[in-house]
C-alpha cells in the first residue's frame, strides 16, 4: 500500500461527513491529473453514498489551499487535463463544473489563488484561516480565470469589488473576503478544520433529502450540471480559445518564467 504522503488525494469518512484532502503540499497543492481525477471520483462517491450528508474539501499543509494548475508538471510534458469526456467534464480539479447534491464546504488552509480560488467559488460554504488569501491573478500573465471565476465572482460579491479583483489580479485577505460575503467564517489556522467539521455536522443533522433538494433549487443544479450556467461556460470557452491564440497569452507565462516584466502587444 502506498504511503499516504505519496497519494495526491486523501479521503476519510467521519460519520456522515466525507473529508477530501488535496495532498500535494510540496507543490502548494497545485492540481495535476491525478489530483483532478482523485477529487472528482471522491465527489462522485459522496453523491452515491447515502451515508454521506456533507463534504469538506481541504488541503495539506498551511501555506496553500491550491495554487491552480501544476505548471511544472505541464512543463515536464505530463497531461494537464483528463482525456476522457467524463473526467474532463468535471472541470478544474474535478470540482468546478461538478455539482453534487450533498453540501460541499471548502476548508481553506492557505492561499487560494487562481484555480484554488475557483474551487472555493464552486463550494457551497467556505471556512478560511486568517492568513488565507483569495485572488484571480491570471490577467497578470496574459490569461483569464478559466474555471468559472470570471462569471462566478461577480455573483458572490458586489460587482464593483469583483471587477477590481478580476481586472487588477490583486488578492484579498480572508478578513476582506468575509466582509464581501465571499466566505462564511475566518478563524485561526488551527480552527479551520474543527470549524468546518462543526458546520458540516450541523448540516448533516438535518433531513438529508430536504438539504439536498434545497441546495439544488438554490443553485439551479440537477443531474450533475449547473443548469443556469450553460451559456456562461460556452462563452467562457469561446474567449479561452480566442485568447490562447494571442501573442500576449504566450508572452505572459514566458515573462513570468524568466522573472521579467511582460511586454504586452494586445494581439
Amino acid at each position: 500500500m502506498a504511503d499516504s504522503s505519496e497519494q495526491p488525494v486523501l479521503v476519510e469518512l467521519h460519520d456522515h461527513v466525507l473529508v477530501i484532502t488535496m495532498n500535494r503540499p510540496e507543490a502548494r497543492n497545485a492540481c495535476n491529473l491525478a489530483m483532478w481525477v482523485g477529487v472528482g471520483e471522491a465527489l462522485e462517491e459522496a453523491d452515491r453514498n447515502t451515508h454521506v450528508r456533507a463534504v469538506i474539501i481541504t488541503a495539506a499543509g498551511d501555506k496553500s489551499f491550491c495554487a491552480g494548475a501544476d505548471l511544472k508538471a505541464i512543463v515536464r510534458g505530463e497531461p494537464a487535463v483528463p482525456s476522457d469526456p467524463k473526467h474532463l467534464g468535471w472541470g478544474f480539479a474535478g470540482v468546478v463544473n461538478h455539482p453534487i447534491s450533498k453540501p460541499v464546504i471548502a476548508a481553506v488552509n492557505g492561499a487560494a489563488m487562481g484555480g484554488g480560488c475557483e474551487i472555493a467559488l464552486a463550494c457551497d460554504l467556505v471556512v478560511a484561516a486568517d492568513h488565507a488569501l483569495f485572488g484571480l491573478p491570471e490577467v497578470k500573465v496574459g490569461l483569464i480565470a478559466t474555471a468559472g471565476g470570471v462569471f462566478r465572482l461577480p455573483r458572490q460579491v458586489p460587482l464593483k469589488q469583483a471587477m477590481e479583483m478580476i481586472l487588477t489580479g490583486r488578492p484579498i485577505s480572508a478578513a476582506r473576503a468575509a466582509e464581501l460575503g465571499l466566505i462564511n467564517r475566518v478563524v485561526t489556522a488551527a480552527d479551520v478544520m474543527p470549524t468546518a467539521m462543526a458546520l458540516a455536522q450541523e448540516i448533516a443533522a438535518n433531513a438529508p433529502l430536504a438539504v439536498q433538494a434545497s441546495k439544488q433549487i438554490a443553485l439551479g443544479t440537477a443531474n450533475g450540471a449547473y443548469l443556469r450556467e450553460t451559456d456562461d461556460w460556452a462563452t467562457n470557452q469561446r474567449f479561452i480559445a480566442m485568447l490562447m491564440k494571442s501573442e500576449d497569452a504566450h508572452e505572459g507565462p514566458r515573462a513570468f518564467a524568466e522573472k521579467r516584466a511582460p511586454k504586452w502587444k494586445a494581439r
